[in-house]
């Protein structure tokens, strides 16, 4: 995640901390400083050009919560700027509200707008969600040209007149840059929250993140009514900027160049979006004569940033992450921590499945599956490829609903279909495949898994108020115990995507620990590990069970399975073969012909 490389992410006490927060710090304070230098030139024409700049970026850093941090593509959001633009110039205009009054009332209007072009984002995904966010673009222009009654039509309406001592082109500057830097700072505060690194989870690693509790549906409108707010605000700033508003001022290039803005300058960062937007509005006032063709040009730009720098400004930018990492890493982890960890009460409930069936088509990927996942023991769960283990997980895990049976936490029922609802029993998982967030660290990989036992609001993300950072002091200590549990710690400022294979098995391992969970799930997480990693892993689980935590292990080295289960299911072809202890299991004939072979 970029933002962590802008220093906005909380890390972990390290030597040196200070000086990487300073060296997080000073583009922020080189680019503040020119800001406020920028009065002393005197020059009007520079006032507006540098006001509209900030009022673009009080815009893009909300979207870029929805875009860079989400992974939405919201195009359309100039219809947000128009609908602010257009409350705020004829509540001054009709009712003569004062212009901070109809700015805030903007606010409330682009908030509800923004759920309402975020509800479609739930269903559709990628280019059918930016039809919808561009239909609605279409649909306020259209609005805004045939009320005339209220917004004057073609003719338009009158922005507000700003008080003074902001009625100057420099006061109005000093304004703007006002609001940008408080938008600047709102965005940051929630992409440093267990919020900003939940969006980025949604973003790279849906799956997972559901699986640690995230709930994308109500994740998703929150951030979609803080960015129509912003945008709604910076709609009432332009039009003061202009005096006067139209449809016309509202172009799909402007649409184009909030969208763009983000993308060059990288997704998960806030530096690189803000720089992109200053280069895209400062930009045309250099080459004026193409402002005709700037639609060709944003399109031009936008395919270098990708074929050239695909992670955009702030990817030129992290030069930390280009350090070569000690070739010859070592796995070590550490059981004896987890103490500190789960020092839960052991699960008296146990998870059950009874009488299971699922059917994919026409093949039947679970009969009639009986099992239990007891507290304090591991349960090995073997058998061929396709014989159904990963959908036992996913069943049990919720992602997957079963047609027939039940699957049960003591006497609950555990929800079909409702994934995100699994952490809240203390049901943990990892995956087959490694689910992780590339441009994130390790750290924050790993925090991740601790982001429903956060108390804070998004709220008081937002403004940084003291649970928001008890939060973060509590989740950052808590990520790096874990990862000292797995022999990670070393790693922890180190991009995700730049770890071994089986390093990302083991910080899977981290992510589900932070939950503390009763019950672990885990799925073939030997594969590709080395013998010595193997014994490791085994010793971790061992341990991991003796503090309470019931235990599902899918694998493939039987050898694995049977030095460290208390209790083997074999499933052939969706159907169970044979249960019992190692020992019967290995004794077992048919297991023997069908999968173990001799």
């Amino acid at each position: 995640m970029s933002a962590a490389r802008e220093g906005l992410v909380a890390a972990p006490r390290l030597p040196g901390r200070a000086a990487a927060m300073l060296r997080g710090a000073l583009p922020w304070l080189l680019l503040l400083g020119l800001a406020l230098a920028l009065p002393f030139t005197r020059n009007d024409y520079w006032a507006v050009i540098a006001s509209r700049a900030a009022i673009y970026w009080v815009l893009v850093a909300g979207l870029n919560l929805v875009v860079g941090f989400g992974g939405q593509l919201a195009i359309g959001y100039v219809a947000l700027l128009t609908l602010g633009a257009y409350t705020a110039s004829v509540l001054v205009a009709r009712t003569g509200l004062h212009p901070f009054l109809a700015f805030a009332a903007a606010g409330g209007v682009g908030a509800i707008a923004g759920v309402i072009v975020g509800l479609p984002a739930l269903r559709l995904r990628t280019f059918y969600f930016a039809m919808t966010t561009l239909g609605f673009a279409t649909i306020v222009t259209q609005v805004a040209l045939a009320w005339q009654s209220v917004t004057g039509g073609g003719i338009g309406v009158a922005g507000p007149v700003m008080p003074a001592p902001f009625d100057t082109p420099w006061g109005f500057y000093l304004f703007c840059l006002f609001c940008a830097v408080a938008s600047t700072w709102m965005t940051a505060n929630v992409a440093r929250s267990r919020f900003g690194r939940a969006l980025i989870a949604i973003r790279d690693a849906e799956v997972a993140a559901e699986a640690t509790g995230i709930s994308k549906p109500v994740l998703l409108l929150s951030v979609f009514l803080l960015s129509g707010a912003s945008a709604a605000v910076a709609g009432g700033l332009f039009a003061t900027l202009q005096s006067y508003i139209t449809p016309d001022a509202f172009t799909f290039d402007l649409s184009v160049l909030f969208f763009i803005a983000i993308l060059i300058g990288g997704r998960g960062s806030i530096l690189g979006p803000l720089l992109g937007t200053i280069l895209l509005t400062v930009l045309p006032e250099f080459a004026a004569p193409l402002v005709a063709w700037s639609t060709f040009l944003y399109a031009t730009l936008l395919l270098v940033i990708v074929l050239a720098m695909p992670g955009g400004i702030a990817d030129l930018l992290d030069f930390r992450n280009r350090k070569p990492l000690d070739g010859d890493r070592a796995i070590v982890p550490r059981p004896a921590l987890l103490v500190g960890m789960l020092d839960h009460v052991a699960a008296r409930d146990r998870i059950a499945l009874q009488g299971v069936v699922l059917s994919f088509g026409g093949v039947r990927a679970i009969d009639g599956l009986d099992l239990e996942i007891r507290p304090g023991q591991v349960h090995g769960l073997i058998g061929p490829n396709g014989s159904g283990k990963t959908t036992t997980l996913n069943v049990i895990s919720g992602f997957n609903a079963a047609e027939a049976g039940a699957v049960t936490l003591g006497q609950s029922p555990l929800r079909s279909g409702a994934p995100q609802t699994r952490a809240h029993h203390g049901i943990a998982r990892t995956f087959q495949t490694p689910r992780s967030i590339g441009e994130a660290s390790v750290l924050q990989n790993v925090m991740i898994g601790g982001t429903i036992t956060g108390r804070g609001s998004l709220l008081e993300s937002l403004f940084c108020l003291p649970r928001h950072r008890a939060d973060e002091r509590r989740l950052t200590a808590q990520a790096m115990h874990a990862l000292r549990i797995v022999g990670l710690e070393s790693l922890a400022g180190v991009r995700a995507d730049r770890l071994q294979h089986s390093e990302l098995r083991f910080m899977e391992i981290a992510r589900a620990l932070m939950l503390h969970p009763a019950f672990l799930l885990l799925d073939e997480p030997a594969a590709g590990l080395s013998a010595e990693e193997i014994s490791r892993l085994g010793e971790l689980i061992v341990q991991i069970s003796r503090c309470g935590t019931g235990v599902l292990l899918v694998e493939h080295h039987a050898d694995l399975i049977f030095d460290i289960c208390d209790h083997v299911t074999v499933l052939n072809l969706g159907k169970q073969l044979a249960a019992g202890t190692p020992a019967e299991i290995r004794a077992h004939e048919e297991v023997v012909s069908a999968y173990l072979g001799g």
